[in-house]
């Protein structure tokens, strides 16, 4: 399919590199406060206390993510101007500016060993900020007229989501002991299987939008982040119990395969733009005309 001139149909996005490293950094703060506090309620201080830590550490990386992307302070000082119910970005500027500060203020607290109870609140706070913070980026990337996110607007949240899930989970294998992290592993092997099998629905249930994922580099991107998360996977469900070389090693290889895909998720994105095909033929299919004659007409 080609358009008027050779031109692309819609613009690319503007966002840059920094962009997927905040999909991940965010995703990995959300779904470890979670787990910090969870892990608080049952007892597990080890892996509670690193969670946190992780959390905080990820909250406070993503601002400076947004920041960089932006290029200057007030551009994300801005955001907070107002509370836009019906915009992603507002809701989730405010989800991160509450969530970093509530996991920073826990974890500082934590290491200083005051204010108990402010610190529960903290606590409290960052977690139930947290779940919503892992998944609103697959919202945000949907609610924009790039053919291969928005048609995926169903499946995205649940994507990011297991796959901060995994994050964490694998974050916690790596910095907790052997003995109090088998929570952690768990996490981190359960929330990989349904990341990938969300990752299967979703192209099926695309179709010819989904080609953006094997081709170029978003293709080769998917095809590191389903080696790394589930040989990760493997390393921690099959030996991270008993060696803690394995635990750490598939960690990493799964934290590795976890950034892999929104890479993929991002690149895909650009390709997607490119391609008139990939904007008109949804449209024409919308309208009765068939996915044959879509392809068939030139723009």
């Amino acid at each position: 399919m080609s358009s008027y001139y050779g031109r692309p149909v819609i613009k690319e996005p503007v966002w840059q590199p920094e962009i997927p490293w905040y999909f991940f950094t965010g995703g990995l703060a959300g779904a470890s406060s979670v787990l910090s506090l969870v892990a608080r309620l049952r007892g597990n201080e080890p892996l509670a206390r690193r969670s946190l830590y992780v959390a905080a550490a990820a909250d406070l990386v993503s601002p400076v993510l947004l920041i960089s992307d932006l290029g200057r302070p007030e551009r994300f000082l801005n955001m907070f101007r107002v509370f836009k119910v019906t915009s992603p970005m507002s809701v989730g500027s405010w989800i991160l500016g509450i969530s970093g500060g509530a996991s920073a203020t826990a974890a500082l607290l934590e290491a200083t060993g005051r204010l108990k109870v402010v610190k529960y609140a903290a606590e409290a706070v960052s977690a139930l900020t947290g779940g919503p913070l892992a998944v609103y980026t697959g919202t945000l990337v949907a609610d924009t007229a790039v053919p291969v996110w928005h048609e995926a607007r169903h499946e995205l949240p649940f994507l990011f989501g297991s796959g901060a899930v995994a994050s964490a989970g694998a974050a916690a294998a790596v910095a907790v002991p052997r003995e109090h992290a088998g929570p952690a592993r768990r996490l981190a092997v359960g929330g990989t299987i349904v990341e990938n099998v969300v990752m299967q629905a979703m192209e099926k249930r695309l179709g010819m939008l989904g080609e953006p994922y094997h081709q170029e580099e978003a293709g080769t991107y998917a095809k590191l982040a389903k080696a790394c998360s589930l040989g990760g996977a493997a390393l921690i469900g099959a030996a991270g119990r008993r060696s803690r070389f394995a635990a750490v090693a598939g960690g990493a290889l799964l934290l590795a395969g976890e950034a892999a895909l929104r890479w993929s998720v991002f690149k895909a994105g650009f390709q997607s733009a490119r391609d008139p095909k990939y904007t008109v033929a949804p449209q024409r299919e919308r309208l009765g005309y068939g996915p044959s004659s879509a392809t068939e007409t030139n723009v």
